[in-house]
């Protein structure tokens, strides 16, 4: 089975939670210098319009994130083994065939060769369909996802008086930001909160 065909969640996840970070500012917000503070708590200042939330942290700790994750291994890993049996069962006959093709007439190798390469085609489709069947349902949760995060983010923002949420993650192009300008685990705690009402 090839790797490409079922890909991680966490990926598709990954590229939700940029843009839901994102989608919370305001485009009329003014941007402002960050400056580094003395202060490295957590607590953000009311004067303070531009916060961010750590990514890697957000989808280490986010429960509804890391319930999808297991579910979509375990899919994957169901679908893969589904695959390896279907191919070894295919290979099985493919190796009955040879070793009585000498023994059939040209009529019966034509036949069973005709069968096999059916058979082989069908086994490709179905691969195809069922990686294609879960990455529409990867999409259709990964949207959930950014949904739950965006939506929560427009609240809380709106609640804090928050201009800004920028995502930050290692290697993004956010090179430096003041830890009080850190909000992570308070969006988590909300997160996690939201998710064990449901």
């Amino acid at each position: 089975m090839e790797r490409r065909t079922f890909k991680t969640f966490g990926l598709f996840a990954t590229a939700a939670l940029i843009t839901a970070f994102s989608a919370c500012q305001n485009k009329d917000a003014k941007t402002t210098e960050t400056k580094k503070t003395d202060s490295t708590s957590a607590a953000v200042s009311k004067s303070e319009q531009i916060v961010f939330v750590n990514q890697d942290s957000l989808l280490s700790k986010y429960e509804y994130y890391k319930d999808l994750k297991a579910k979509f291994e375990g899919k994957t890993k169901n679908a893969q083994a589904d695959m390896q049996a279907k191919g070894q069962a295919f290979q099985r006959e493919v190796a009955q065939y040879q070793q009585s093709a000498q023994t059939l007439s040209a009529d019966q190798r034509k036949a069973t060769e005709e069968r096999l390469g059916r058979k082989q085609q069908e086994l490709q489709t179905y691969q195809q369909n069922a990686g294609g069947a879960l990455q529409n349902e990867q999409a259709v949760e990964t949207e959930k996802l950014y949904d739950k995060v965006a939506g929560y983010l427009k609240t809380y923002a709106k609640e804090k008086g928050y201009k800004l949420v920028l995502s930050y993650t290692k290697g993004s192009t956010i090179l430096f930001a003041d830890e009080s300008l850190d909000v992570t685990s308070d969006v988590i705690k909300g997160l996690n909160a939201e998710y064990s009402k449901k």
